[in-house]
């Protein structure tokens, strides 16, 4: 098979990237005017950790709100460390980049989503069709759009 330039993980990558550093920022200098995050989290990574009522709760998936407020925020190569709150109950968190499939900041519209699959091996028969329907995380204010990459790349 001839080898090929995968655009997809490239730019996974990079939007990874991209949340790492608006994280660090906030890290040094917190978090500036309106500016809060929407962050959906795959529960079933195995690098994720939370609190074993979270999980029972969230077995698939969680979204989080970096807002208000949050503490003990820790940036890393590979993730992040971060308390929040949980109905006056604090919980520290730690989310693998890996594990994020959305990140929002409805503040300025802005946002990025992370698509998966179990095979790379997958046909490009629904190449053509209609990206999925939004998820209630991309429901905010304004008419922000949700970059979605891999619609252009081929398996």
């Amino acid at each position: 098979m001839a080898r090929t330039i995968d655009y997809g993980k490239l730019m996974h990558r990079a939007m990874r990237s991209l949340i790492q550093n608006v994280l660090h920022d906030i890290e040094a200098n917190g978090l500036p005017g309106a500016h809060h995050f929407f962050i959906t989290f795959d529960t079933k990574n195995p690098l994720v950790q939370i609190a074993d009522w979270l999980k029972t709760r969230y077995p698939d998936e969680m979204t989080v709100v970096m807002q208000h407020w949050f503490d003990g925020l820790k940036v890393t190569d590979d993730g992040f460390f971060i308390t929040l709150n949980f109905g006056d109950q604090p919980e520290p968190l730690y989310i693998p980049y890996d594990a994020i499939k959305t990140f929002v900041d409805p503040s300025v519209e802005f946002g990025l989503r992370f698509e998966t699959h179990d095979s790379d091996e997958e046909d490009d028969s629904d190449e053509d069709d209609d990206p999925p329907p939004s998820s209630p995380t991309d429901k905010t204010k304004g008419d922000g759009q949700v970059v979605q990459l891999d619609r252009f790349r081929k398996s």
